[in-house]
This record gives structure tokens, C-alpha cells and sequence, in this order.
């Protein structure tokens, strides 16, 4: 770090007098500008702001505060409830945690009397790190917290020329000792709804306003004349492609199948279209150049008829229908042929009619395939499904945009859509 005891002392101060002037005052879950904080709503929007823009949060969070608004009404809330208030912001081991945080926080509430008042205590609680740790003893309970997030990162990274990679534990430490030594001793929270807003209004990404930066004057990056330069992360490896089949069981009246998820992995407790997975891209290498590797070389290529693929992949309600589905005649084996999946190179095509979605660890493609059945193996299906203790219901497109969908649901409804109309 390049900065001197003067522009560290002097670092506060100025964000401070930025914020009071030019910063946000109207984010519905502020507290400064309250007699009295309460940390649940800032514990709230924490864990919605994480990797999620403020815009996408304000519905999601009104809508909770509405449903929910005590941490003891959320804990006291069914999952499914609180999955269906969740559906479509993504990420959603965070809505798991946070039910279970609020659970943890409403006995503690209850043994206290208070919610935990230290940075030790709240990172006790499930998905609480210690940046959201920070941030809800400084704004919610306005004791001493430092926080030191993504925004505050790339500000404090360009300001003090920090160009060690992030992603390393070393450089992660830099950053903390750097964001302690800035926080003020008093008024850390309405400091810490300071830098975080001055990260995301002027010291943005891609476009920095620096003209605009109450700490211009001594930045490093505005000095080198290139600010987009910082924070330094190493380049992600490329995430694994997958291919799946998003079934459309229909009977003769429109309504399709709909299964509720298991409530471990992924999209837990929401409602989802059968899945079958069908291929997963571990390379860019084109198909041709794989399938010619010798066998000491790891293939780019699974089918889900790979039978240890298919016990991995599905989840007992999916795992029924395709054993159901080969009984009453319509097996899934030769559903699509190697030229319907050509376009799966190196160029990241994705197969007609699909719908691509980004996840953390991969890209997942869901084509929409329809099969029509009639009331026998609908009786069928039915039958196998609830012997198996799975959740399941028929409802038509338009009353499945009512459950509690992930995104990637709404965009897969939104291409069925598209397809019918033409």
C-alpha cells in the first residue's frame, strides 16, 4: 500500500461528507436515519445483496418485510413459504441459511432478550460471514463493525494501488488490516453505508465516475490512468457446460407435470419441470477432437444413458418418471439424435430452441421436450410419483407462472411460450 498516515486519517472524513451530501438516504433498509436501528432488516438485505444488484433486491425485500416482519415471523414461516418469497433472486443456499439464521437468532431473542450484539456472536449465525457480521453490528445494532465487501474492496484496491490478486487469502488479509485501520472508531455504520455506496454509485466496475470521487485526490488507479485495472483477479476457469431435457408431460387439457425439488441441492423447495439431464461439456475442445482422444484423456462428452451419470444426476422424482415413461411406451433413449446436439463445440452453441442459464460452478442449457399422455399413464405416473413420497401437481403455463419458480423456469416458460405461439 502506497497511502501515508495523512490520506488514511483524512479517508473517513471524506466519504463521510460525500455520503452526506451526494449518497443515498432513501434504501428501505437503512438505519442511520433512525432513533432506534434494528439489525433484522439489515441482516435482511445483506444476505439479499449478496452477488445481487440493489434494483433486483428492493421487490424481494419488500415483499419479505411484508410476509415477514420480525426475524420471529420468518423463522416461524413454513420452507416453502419462505421459497416462494425467494423464487427468482437466485442463489438460494442464502434463503436456506436464512431461514435457519432466523431461527437461530429468534432463540437467542428469546434467551437474551436481544439480538447477538457483537461481530463474534453474528458470525455464529448460519451464512453470516464476517463482512455481513460487520455490517449488521455497525448499522443494526451501531456498535463497531468493519465491513469489507465487494464494493469496498474495489474501492480500496484502486485508492491504494492494492494489485495483488483478490481471490488470494494474502491479499484478502491486506484488504481487512487497510479496511480497519480506515473504519472510525465511532459512526462506523453510517461509514459503512458511506464506502458501500460509494463503490456502488461512483466507483463502479466499469465506468468509474472519478471526477466525482471525494478521494481523487490521492488515488493510485486514477494516478496510473487506469482505474478499471484494480481490483486484480485471476481470469475463472471455464465452467463445465451441461444439457438438459426439461420435460413437458402433458395431458390432452394443457396442464403439465411439475415437480417440487428435494429440499437439499439446488433449487431446493421449488417447483421445477422434470429434468434429465443429457450432456455436460467439460472443455472447449470440439466434439470430434474429443471423441478421438485416446483413453489415458479425460472425454468432454457424458450421455445420461451413462448409468452412474444418471443415479448422480437425478433425484428420485425424475429417476420415476423415466423408469414410469419406458413402461407405458414412451422411452427416453433416442429422444434426441447426435445431429439434433452438433452445435455443442467449441463455439458454446446451444441446441434449437433451448434456454441457456449461468450458475456459480456452470452453464445450463434446458431444451423444452414435450410428450403427450393420456389418462391411463398420467394414472401411472401419478401413482409411481406419490408412492415415492414425491410433491407434484398439473397446472397449465399460465398457472405455473403462480408457484414458486426459479428464473431459469421462467425463462424455459417463456420459450415454451414463444414455441406455441408460432
Amino acid at each position: 500500500m502506497t497511502q501515508d498516515h495523512a490520506a488514511c486519517a483524512s479517508f473517513a472524513p471524506r466519504v463521510l461528507a460525500w455520503f452526506a451530501e451526494h449518497g443515498r438516504h432513501d434504501l428501505p433498509w437503512q438505519q442511520h436515519h433512525k432513533l432506534s436501528p434494528d439489525p433484522y432488516p439489515v441482516w435482511l438485505s445483506e444476505v439479499m445483496l449478496q452477488q445481487t444488484q440493489v434494483a433486483t433486491v428492493k421487490p424481494y425485500f419488500a415483499r419479505f418485510m411484508a410476509s415477514f416482519p420480525t426475524v420471529q415471523a420468518l423463522a416461524a414461516a413454513d420452507w416453502a413459504d419462505v421459497a416462494a418469497h425467494w423464487a427468482g433472486l437466485g442463489y438460494y443456499a442464502r434463503a436456506r441459511n436464512l431461514h435457519k439464521g432466523a431461527q437461530q437468532l429468534a432463540a437467542i431473542i428469546e434467551q437474551t432478550g436481544d439480538f447477538p450484539q457483537t461481530v463474534d456472536e453474528w458470525q455464529q449465525i448460519a451464512g453470516v460471514g464476517q463482512s455481513t457480521a460487520g455490517a449488521v453490528v455497525a448499522m443494526g445494532i451501531r456498535g463497531y463493525g468493519v465491513i469489507c465487501d465487494g464494493n469496498v474492496k474495489r474501492v480500496l484496491t484502486r485508492w491504494a494501488g492494492i494489485d495483488g490478486d483478490i481471490t488470494k487469502s494474502a491479499t484478502n488479509r491486506i484488504l481487512w488490516q487497510l479496511a480497519e485501520r480506515l473504519t472510525p472508531s465511532t459512526d462506523s455504520g453510517l461509514y459503512a453505508q458511506a464506502i458501500m455506496d460509494l463503490g456502488a454509485t461512483l466507483c463502479t466496475k466499469a465506468k468509474p465516475a472519478c471526477l466525482l470521487c471525494p478521494i481523487n485526490t490521492d488515488c493510485v488507479a486514477r494516478a496510473e490512468g487506469n482505474p478499471t485495472a484494480y481490483p486484480v483477479k485471476a481470469k475463472a476457469a471455464a465452467r463445465p457446460r451441461q444439457l438438459s431435457l426439461a420435460l413437458l408431460l402433458a395431458d390432452r387439457d394443457g396442464r403439465v407435470l411439475w415437480l417440487t425439488r428435494p429440499d437439499s441441492g439446488i433449487w431446493g423447495g421449488l417447483a421445477c419441470l422434470p429434468l434429465l439431464f443429457y450432456r455436460k461439456l467439460f472443455n472447449q475442445k470440439p466434439l470430434e477432437q474429443t471423441q478421438a482422444a485416446t483413453p489415458n484423456t479425460t472425454q468432454s462428452v457424458q450421455s445420461w444413458q451413462d448409468s452412474a451419470v444418471f443415479a448422480h444426476q437425478y433425484n428420485v422424482a425424475e429417476q420415476t418418471i423415466v423408469d414410469v415413461l419406458a413402461r407405458i411406451g414412451k422411452p427416453l433413449a433416442d429422444i434426441m439424435t447426435d445431429s439434433q446436439i452438433a452445435d455443442l463445440t467449441e463455439q458454446i452453441k446451444a441446441p434449437q430452441g433451448s434456454v441457456s442459464h449461468g450458475l456459480t460452478h456452470m452453464e445450463w442449457w434446458f431444451k423444452p421436450y414435450q410428450i403427450m399422455l393420456d389418462d391411463d399413464q398420467i394414472h401411472a405416473l401419478n401413482h409411481a410419483l406419490g408412492g415415492q413420497g414425491v410433491t407434484f401437481g398439473w397446472h397449465t403455463l399460465a398457472e405455473a407462472q403462480t408457484l414458486a419458480l426459479p428464473k431459469a423456469m421462467h425463462n424455459v416458460l417463456a420459450q415454451v411460450q414463444a414455441d406455441w405461439d408460432n
